[in-house]
């Protein structure tokens, strides 16, 4: 199914070549070609991208493992339709990570859409998204995977992010001052995450954002781009707040995680996060903190009679403090710390720490870069574990 898959993206993307009126290859990094349609009054970029990983674990008392994968395999498709104010963006995912989750929520089909999602600027500074796509979240999730500052995303990441989903988006932004720049994103969504075709099981998701930028944009949009590889002339500032309901969840890490099923179906309850970040860079210097926390109404999953079903929502709180320094030939030193405190009482997790030390070497950018990074997991009443990790990023 995999390969029938990629054979009908590249015949399509064929026919597309042959139809349009003009296509040329961009440089590199900026797409495979871009086509234009005879009236002009539509776009197409098609690009690619993949990441290589190799990692190695190592754990005191234990012997140690490591492995190869393709970790990332992915065709993009973005452009307008009929006039620029209707944009639209399309991402598959062809690596076993980014198809894994099949299940009879998502007809046991394999997860290959990523993003599918129509964007159409109705009026000044409004913006209205319908589809599938990132929420607005936590910062670090929403920074394309291909963006990143080190080899993966944080624990912070992992524990708490409320990734893609099913809805719409209405998105704003406006000035208070010459460079004060202020953005507000409401969103509606499913609520149960990408690619499910069962339908809303439980309540909707609620996602609200708020982003201050006190001293102008970023360049490039380098608030939503891990390290400063435009080396801002003066420094930027961002601050972001997002506020998560979903209205009784049936999974137990609000969108995301293993479904709550009980005796008569699914254990539902209202889930909360909220996400506190910021992001600064200057002259090769960046910084970006993240703080995180889930709560439940009734975190205890139960069956019809209340006794519990032994599945529990993973409430509990984050924090991930990260930073680096871009040299002039373009080689980067980044340190990371991770604490992940899910409260034990329910779930019966202890503590983590992680820290990082993260190398990178940008031969073009994020198109096409080496990065490196060592992290040292500590666990409370657990033996330390040593994570070494290489990847290879190449985007077309």
């Amino acid at each position: 199914m995999k390969l029938k898959l990629s054979l009908t993206v590249l015949l399509m993307s064929f026919s597309l070549f042959t139809m349009a009126q003009e296509t040329n290859a961009p440089k590199f990094g900026k797409g495979l070609f871009n086509l234009v349609g005879q009236d002009s009054t539509w776009t197409m970029n098609v690009a690619a991208r993949m990441q290589f990983l190799a990692t190695a674990n190592f754990q005191e008392g234990e012997s140690g493992e490591s492995n190869f994968l393709v970790r990332r395999a992915r065709l993009k498709f973005g452009g307008y339709a009929f006039s620029p104010k209707l944009k639209y963006k399309l991402e598959l995912g062809l690596s076993n990570r980014d198809i894994s989750g099949a299940s009879e929520y998502t007809s046991n089909a394999p997860r290959y859409i990523l993003d599918a999602v129509i964007k159409y600027n109705f009026a000044k500074n409004l913006e209205l998204w319908f589809g599938q796509t990132k929420l607005p979240g936590n910062r670090e999730r929403v920074i394309s995977s291909g963006n990143m500052q080190q080899v993966d995303r944080s624990l912070l990441n992992s524990r708490f992010n409320i990734d893609r989903d099913l809805g719409i988006q209405l998105r704003h932004h406006f000035n208070l001052t010459n460079n004060f720049v202020v953005k507000e994103i409401f969103s509606i969504a499913q609520g149960e995450g990408r690619n499910i075709t069962t339908g809303n099981i439980g309540g909707h998701q609620y996602t609200g954002r708020v982003e201050f930028l006190p001293m102008g944009n970023f360049t490039s949009g380098g608030d939503y781009s891990g390290s400063d590889l435009k080396r801002e002339e003066t420094p930027k500032l961002a601050l972001g707040v997002s506020y998560d309901h979903n209205n009784n969840a049936v999974k137990n890490r609000s969108n995301q995680g293993s479904y709550m099923t009980n005796d008569i179906g699914f254990y539902q309850t209202n889930i909360n996060t909220l996400f506190i970040d910021v992001m600064f860079k200057y002259n090769g210097f960046s910084f970006m903190a993240e703080y995180a926390d889930r709560d439940a109404d009734d975190p205890y999953a139960k069956n019809s009679d209340g006794s519990l079903t032994g599945a529990e929502v993973q409430v509990g709180r984050g924090l991930n403090l990260q930073t680096g320094y871009l040299f002039n030939n373009d080689l980067e030193v980044s340190g990371r710390y991770t604490n992940i405190e899910l409260d034990k009482t329910v779930t019966g997790k202890d503590a983590e720490n992680q820290y990082t030390l993260g190398i990178s070497k940008y031969i073009v950018g994020h198109k096409l870069k080496i990065q490196s990074d060592i992290s040292v997991l500590d666990i409370t009443n657990s033996n330390k574990q040593i994570m070494y990790r290489l990847q290879f990023d190449i985007h077309f």
